[in-house]
C-alpha cells in the first residue's frame, strides 16, 4: 500500500494509467473511492448528503432498504450515475454489507443518509489511508470533533462502552458508536461482518483491532439529522452494542483457549505440535 495522493497535474496525467483524479488545484488521487449510503425514506435529506459529497469520488452506491418515498428516484436525479442497490434483509448493518458487496473501489467510506455528515471530510478520511492507515475511524471526540446530535445520556453510554472496548481489546478509541468511517475494501476480507443493527460500527471497529489493522481517528463534526426521525433508541440500541461486546470477547477467549490447546496427533506421525 503505497501513498498517492499526488500533486495535481498541470497539463499532463501523472499516472501511467492516466487514472489519477484531481482532489484540489494542488492534490490528486489514485485509488477509487466508493462511498457507501444505506437509505431508508431519506429523499429530503438526499440533497444535502449529494451536495457535500466531492465529485472526484469514483462512485456513489445507495443501499434502498425498500423506501416507500421517491429516495431512489431523488438519488438518480442528484447523482445520475450512482449505484442503487436493494436491501434485502433489514437494519443498518445488513445494508452496508450489502453495499460493501456491490462497491468496485479500493477505498470504501462509510456515509449516513440523515445529512448528519458532511462529505467534505472524506479527504481526511482518504488522506490517512493513502499515509498508511488501514481504517479511517470518525471520531466525534478527538480534538477538532464535534457533534450537535447527542443528548448527555448517549455521551455517557458511547463513553462508557468506548471504555470497556479499550480497555478488554487494547484499543485507544475516543469514540465507538459513530458511522463515518473509511476502509480499504481488503480489510472486509479480516473482519468478516455478521451482524444486521446499529451495532455494526461497534463490531468493525473492535474486528479491526482484532486482527491488528493500523487504525487513525479523524475528527468529525456529527450534525443534527435534517428531516425525519431516526431508528436509534439509545437503550434498546446500548444493550445491543454491549451484547456484541461481551460476545466478541467471549470469541476471543475462545480462540485463546484453542490456541494454547495441545494438538493431538496420530502414532505414526514423525512429530507432535503445540500449536
Amino acid at each position: 500500500m503505497s501513498s498517492v495522493l499526488q500533486p495535481a497535474s498541470t497539463g499532463k496525467d501523472p499516472s501511467p494509467a492516466g487514472k489519477y483524479r484531481p482532489v484540489s488545484s494542488h492534490l490528486a488521487i489514485a485509488p477509487p473511492v466508493s462511498v457507501v449510503i444505506p437509505a431508508m425514506n431519506e429523499a429530503e435529506n438526499l440533497p444535502y448528503v449529494f451536495k457535500t459529497l466531492p465529485d472526484w469520488i469514483h462512485e456513489v452506491v445507495l443501499v434502498d432498504g425498500n423506501s416507500t418515498d421517491n429516495t431512489v428516484e431523488v438519488a438518480r436525479e442528484l447523482w445520475p450515475d450512482v449505484k442503487v442497490v436493494e436491501q434485502r434483509g433489514k437494519g443498518k448493518g445488513d445494508a452496508l454489507i450489502t453495499g460493501f458487496k456491490a462497491c468496485t473501489g479500493d477505498i470504501i467510506v462509510m456515509v449516513d443518509a440523515d445529512g448528519s455528515a458532511d462529505g467534505q471530510e472524506i479527504v481526511s478520511y482518504v488522506s490517512a489511508l493513502v499515509s498508511g492507515a488501514d481504517f479511517a475511524k470518525g471520531s466525534r471526540f478527538a480534538n477538532g470533533g464535534g457533534t450537535d446530535d447527542m443528548t448527555f445520556i448517549r455521551k455517557l453510554g458511547n463513553r462508557a462502552l468506548c471504555a470497556v472496548v479499550n480497555r478488554k481489546f487494547g484499543a485507544r478509541y475516543t469514540d465507538l458508536c459513530y458511522g463515518y468511517n473509511a476502509f480499504w475494501r481488503h480489510c472486509l476480507e479480516k473482519i468478516d461482518l455478521d451482524c444486521t443493527g446499529f451495532e455494526v460500527e461497534t463490531l468493525m471497529n473492535i474486528r479491526v483491532v482484532k486482527a491488528g489493522l493500523k487504525v487513525q481517528e479523524i475528527p468529525s463534526h456529527e450534525y443534527l439529522r435534517i428531516h425525519g426521525v431516526s431508528n436509534l433508541r439509545a437503550v434498546r440500541d446500548g444493550l445491543r452494542v454491549l451484547r456484541v461486546i461481551l460476545q466478541e470477547r467471549s470469541n476471543r477467549r475462545a480462540l485463546r483457549s484453542r490456541t494454547h490447546s495441545p494438538t493431538l496427533v496420530s502414532v505414526g506421525s514423525a512429530r507432535g505440535k503445540v500449536s
